[in-house]
């Protein structure tokens, strides 16, 4: 990916040179105290709205930043503050409860939010197949995921009224001593929280070993994993991942689904 251009860095009061920062989609760099990425529309504008300023007990937000001119994105590039801390260790169960902690906190935060109008018109992948998790849309899966589909329909039952939650929680709770959690990369959907909590389960499930217990150490529903399981698997359907890979996420999705009892 390009970094970006001297004209972002100026917009935004970064000195240069950038450096490429690991994880995430390879996207972001860092510029001094800012982390920038090639970010922009509706869903950033409303982001930079809601973030800005935003604060509570037992969480941390890479805030958003304007241009020099009040903007919230110059040339397809926004920018936030470098915020401290590292990935967890993925491997350990109380990384995982830590993370679902984050995420309710961040929660209480935004629960006074009115619905946001792009949760209804986004079509990117991860929102279609979100609404296919909640049956609000119907497509046809890869055939390696007809079966576990249709058990795990069988278990996402209600889950309490929607807000605003940050669907992609997993890979963006970020760890240091003495700081309470960062949450950064906000994924924002119209969900109820325990589905968020669902997909940080369904991912630990799916792709760092963790016990079938977990859900209930969180207090997370079995409902809200399923759902997560559908949304992962039709995720993948969406973007017409290569069969091989098709082939081993259909794997790792029926553990999970038998993991917690589909």
């Amino acid at each position: 990916m390009a970094d970006p251009p001297p004209g972002v860095l100026r917009a935004f009061g970064a000195p240069g040179p950038a450096r490429p920062l690991p994880g995430g989609q390879g996207t972001s760099w860092r510029a001094g105290d800012l982390v920038l990425k090639p970010e922009s529309g509706p869903v950033h504008e409303w982001l930079g709205e809601v973030l800005d300023g935003l604060s509570g007990e037992g969480f941390r937000v890479a805030a958003p930043v304007r241009t020099g001119d009040g903007a919230w994105s110059h040339a397809g590039w926004s920018a936030t503050r470098w915020v401290e801390g590292e990935p967890p260790d993925y491997t350990a169960e109380q990384t995982w409860l830590g993370i679902i902690e984050a995420g309710r906190a961040f929660h209480r935060a935004l629960a006074h939010l009115r619905r946001p109008g792009f949760t209804g018109t986004r079509q990117d992948w991860w929102a279609r197949a979100d609404r296919v998790a909640w049956q609000e849309l119907a497509v046809p899966l890869r055939p390696e995921f007809t079966e576990v589909a249709a058990r795990l329909r069988g278990l996402a039952g209600p889950l309490g009224p929607p807000q605003v939650v940050h669907c992609d929680l997993s890979g963006n709770v970020l760890f240091a001593p003495g700081l309470p959690p960062a949450v950064i990369d906000v994924s924002p959907y119209w969900r109820p929280p325990a589905y968020a909590e669902g997909v940080v389960v369904a991912d630990a499930l799916c792709w760092h070993g963790m016990p079938p217990s977990l859900a209930a150490a969180a207090g997370v529903p079995v409902a809200a994993v399923a759902r997560a399981l559908l949304f992962r698997l039709a995720t993948t359907s969406e973007r017409g991942a290569p069969d091989a890979e098709v082939r081993d996420e259909a794997r790792r999705y029926r553990l999970a689904a038998e993991a917690i009892g589909a």
